[in-house]
């Protein structure tokens, strides 16, 4: 009896494989330990989380970060998420000559109604492997915004945060790395 074992990519492989055309404008994938995952479709309440967050950010970090919206990160040799919104440092380059790293990224925002599970499963270890101090994740399901910080190693090639924080639709709260920038998520989250 044989097994069979799932094919892994490396970023050149997936990098080339978009080269080459095997991927569509429609195609929403990212490259998570080596598997091309396709990526959820968007429902209302997440795009109006997005577009309100993206307002609010803007605002907020202009002139002092650089805000991505939706774009590649890259993470390891076989990994390249796109997170909702990464929040960058500025570089010379502007990054015009490569993704931003784990070295550039000051923190990481995902949005989660239909991928709540998945966020937290496999985007949050990933994040914390790659050393990203701080994630955020938009809870729609449960209204509140869960703030993760100190990422660790747990062992056994298994990562996480030592500390999360739940903030309510009502609160506010600091922007990593920007005490003085503060998020009134009452502007992000929808009225219930």
């Amino acid at each position: 009896m044989t097994s069979t074992t799932a094919k892994r990519f490396t970023l050149e492989d997936y990098h080339r494989l978009a080269e080459l055309g095997f991927f569509t404008e429609d195609d929403r994938v990212e490259l998570i330990r080596g598997e091309i995952m396709q990526m959820a479709a968007k429902g209302t309440a997440h795009t109006n989380c997005c577009r309100d967050l993206l307002e609010e950010l803007a605002g907020l970090v202009t002139g002092r970060a650089k805000l991505q919206c939706q774009d590649p990160i890259i993470l390891s040799s076989n990994s390249e998420p796109e997170p909702d919104f990464a929040i960058l440092r500025k570089r010379a380059d502007n990054y015009r000559f490569s993704l931003p790293q784990p070295e550039d990224v000051y923190f990481v925002i995902e949005i989660a109604d239909s991928t709540l599970k998945y966020d937290r499963e496999v985007k949050l270890p990933l994040y914390a492997e790659a050393g990203i101090s701080d994630y955020w994740l938009f809870n729609l399901i449960d209204n509140h915004l869960e703030a993760y910080s100190q990422p660790y190693h747990k062992g056994r090639n298994s990562f996480g945060y030592s500390l999360k924080r739940i903030i309510l639709p009502d609160q506010t709260i600091e922007l990593p790395y920007f005490p003085d920038l503060i998020l009134d998520l009452a502007k992000v989250f929808p009225l219930i």
